[in-house]
Formats: structure tokens, C-alpha cells, sequence
């Protein structure tokens, strides 16, 4: 039995739910540890460039010569991937080159999830009992909470707040609408490595030219070296985060999947705090515990 097997014997099933829990959290993990990577040491929009550069040319000999050829009805669908995930990522570079990382962040990911919440419904059908809202209520007061209180202490230069929050809340609604059509784009196709490696070729075509251009208009480029390092290290965290999350989605309720990677925004908290030395205090340890805490009551309740 090959591994794509496997998974689709799982769907459906109390133990694809558990693998879909475990992708769903790794993802959270790995996600915020890619935003941060692209807000790091270097320009958003050449992190973003070298990291899509980097797993696009990984993805392309695997989609091209080893997983089976997508299906001809697959070629529409990852046309709208590629103009989605495009709309993102222009979206959350222009919002990280306005904003904090931590405000930023957690507004993208606290619009996100309600929407695709509502998605899943209204494709896939799926619905949240009246404790699962609860769970969901909790989770964005702690996301919004957090983002509120960075932006209300740890902002420093707010001559750019205004849009770099307008930013993060169309980021967020271009996140729920690609981890919805993401899930249909994945459900849609027999083999799931099929959409994963044709995703990440396709996806990986756009923002290098971008990022090349923006490169050499700079004064004071940054070294090419330490650049490409980021984006290789970038695209072994997308292909292990976003194709966990896609995973996720076909095994288990989009919903639920999305609510719980949601989690990231801890992790963000703690990237901020232990890596890009941003302050943490008790107020914020209590925030990202009602996050927690919401995602512990959704997935439990259901």
C-alpha cells in the first residue's frame, strides 16, 4: 500500500480524525514559524521570493515525473489557486511591511478561521454544534485580544498602523478562502501528492520575479547567500505546514482543521518573544491561553 493509499483509507474515520489533529497542530507549529521567517532579518518581499523560488523548483520533478499527472478537470482549479494564493501573499507582504509582526499576525489569523468556518459550511456543508462556537468565540476573543493589546502597547511607530491592520484583515480573508478552495482543490483530485506537488510548482512562480526586481532596485542589497539559506530552510517548513493543513482538510472537517491551526498564533507569540525579542508579559501569556483553550473546546465538542 503506497502512503497515498493509506490516507485515503483514512478519510472519514475516527483514526484519519486523529492524524487530521496531529497535521492540523503541526501546521500551526510550522506556520508560525514561517511568518516569521518571512518577517525576519530580511525584506518581506525577498524572504517571501527566495522561499517560493526554493520549493517551487523543488515541487517542479516531483510534479512533473513522479506523482500521476493531474486529471484534466484539475487544470481550472489550480488557475484559481495560483490567482488566491497570489492575492494572499501581495496581501501579507504589504501588511508586514506596514506592521509589527505581532499585530500583524494575529488579526490575519483571527479573521481567518471564522470566515473559513463559514465556508466549509456553505461548500462542504459542515456545521459547529452550539459548544463548538463557543470554542470558536473563545479562541478569536484570545487572537483579537492579542493583537489589540500589541497594538496598544508594543506598537512603537504608528504612522503606518492604520492600513497595515486594513492589510491584515484582507489577508485574513484571502486565508480563509484558500484553505477552503484549497481543501476542494485537494478533494478533487484521486491522488492528494498530485495537488500537493503541482500545488507548490504553480505557487512557486510568481513572487520570485517580484522579489528580483525589488532586489535590484536596492541600494544596499542584502547578500544573496544568507537569502537563499532563508528560503530553502522556508520551503522545508511550507511543505511541511501547508501540506499538513491541505492533508488535514481531506481527511477531516475543514472547520476544524482551520480553527486548530489557528494555535499558531501562540507560537507566534513565542517566536516574537524567544527569537525576535518582543516583549511577553502575563497579560498575553492569559490571551494566548484563551486561544488554547478555544481550540481545546472545539475540537473536544465535536
Amino acid at each position: 500500500m503506497t502512503l497515498s493509499d493509506w490516507l485515503i483509507s483514512l478519510e472519514g474515520t475516527a483514526k484519519g480524525h486523529q492524524v487530521a489533529l496531529v497535521l492540523a497542530l503541526m501546521a500551526a507549529l510550522l506556520h508560525a514559524v514561517f511568518g516569521a521567517l518571512q518577517k525576519g532579518r530580511h525584506d518581506p518581499w525577498l524572504s517571501r521570493g527566495a522561499i517560493d523560488a526554493s520549493y517551487g523548483l523543488m515541487a517542479a520533478p516531483i510534479a512533473l515525473f513522479v506523482v500521476p499527472w493531474p486529471e484534466p478537470h484539475m487544470w481550472p482549479i489550480f488557475g484559481g489557486v495560483f490567482v488566491i494564493h497570489l492575492c494572499y501573499k501581495l496581501l501579507q507582504a504589504f501588511a508586514y511591511s506596514k506592521g509589527a509582526y505581532t499585530v500583524v499576525y494575529p488579526v490575519v489569523r483571527g479573521t481567518g478561521p471564522l470566515f473559513t468556518v463559514l465556508g466549509a459550511y456553505l461548500i462542504f456543508g459542515e456545521t459547529f454544534n452550539a459548544v463548538q462556537w463557543i470554542g470558536v468565540l473563545v479562541l478569536l476573543s484570545g487572537i483579537f485580544g492579542l493583537a489589540l493589546y500589541n497594538f496598544l502597547y508594543l506598537e512603537s511607530d504608528r504612522s503606518t498602523l492604520v492600513p497595515a491592520l486594513g492589510l491584515a484583515i484582507a489577508t485574513g480573508l484571502f486565508v480563509a478562502l484558500y484553505t477552503t478552495y484549497d481543501a476542494y482543490g485537494i478533494r478533487a483530485t484521486a491522488d492528494p501528492f498530485t495537488f500537493l506537488a503541482w500545488f507548490f510548482f504553480i505557487d512557486g512562480l510568481a513572487i520570485p520575479p517580484i522579489a528580483f526586481m525589488r532586489y535590484r532596485r536596492m541600494l544596499n542589497p542584502p547578500a544573496l547567500a544568507p537569502l537563499a539559506m532563508r528560503g530553502i530552510l522556508g520551503a522545508f517548513i511550507a511543505f511541511a505546514s501547508f501540506g499538513s493543513i491541505m492533508l488535514a482538510t481531506r481527511l477531516d472537517k475543514v472547520g476544524e482543521a482551520a480553527i486548530l491551526r489557528e494555535t499558531s498564533t501562540v507560537f507566534a507569540a513565542l517566536i516574537g518573544w524567544l527569537v525576535l525579542k518582543e516583549t511577553v508579559g502575563p497579560r498575553r501569556i492569559a490571551l494566548m491561553a484563551l486561544i488554547a483553550l478555544g481550540a481545546v473546546i472545539v475540537e473536544f465538542a465535536g
